[in-house]
This record gives C-alpha cells, structure tokens and sequence, in this order.
C-alpha cells in the first residue's frame, strides 16, 4: 500500500539537514524500487528545504514508522512530527520528473 508521507523540519534545522543529506539520500535508495516519488518541501523562495514529501509502498502503517525511526533526518533531529496517511494514486504523472542526465 502506498503511504504518503509528510515530513517538516524543526526550525532551524537547515545546516543540520545539508551536512545529513548524504546518510539520509542512501537510506532513501534503498526503497527506491517501492517509491512513487520523493523531494524536498521548498519555500516560496523556490530555494530554501523546509521538508520531504515522499510516497512510499509499505505492508502497513507500522512497517511506514519503523523505517522513520531510522530515516538519517529523523535521527538527527531535522523532523518535526510526521503526518502519515495510506494513498491511493489516481493521476497518472507527467509533469515534476527530474531532468534526464
């Protein structure tokens, strides 16, 4: 099942987030043949990450906070509380991909 996942930072947490970035892009990698999308949350600047959206495909909710609790930001302290909550995609995407390298 897929869960959408919503994750905010704590004030203050940009330096701690850029020097995690890496623990925490390979501890994504690892789910990236069940994973529907993932990107950081910016602010109307267009710049700066104040979270992550991801859309993940877990057993069960249980399954979902599990892996929080070992995901790099969360054990940093970059997150505040997550928001969790079973999805259902009923759009095909086309626009938002990643430019081709």
């Amino acid at each position: 099942m897929l869960f959408a996942i919503l994750l905010m930072d704590r004030p203050g947490t940009g330096n701690l987030r850029i020097q995690v970035r890496p623990e925490h892009r390979a501890y994504l990698a690892q789910l990236s043949d069940r994973m529907a999308f993932a990107g950081p949350l910016i602010s109307d600047d267009g710049k700066t990450p104040i979270g992550s959206l991801l859309a993940i495909d877990f057993a069960s909710r249980a399954d979902v906070e599990a892996w929080l609790k070992d995901e790099p930001y969360t054990k940093a302290g970059v997150y505040e509380k997550p928001v969790i909550h079973a999805f259902n995609n009923m759009w095909a995407q086309k626009v938002g991909f990643p430019p081709a390298k």
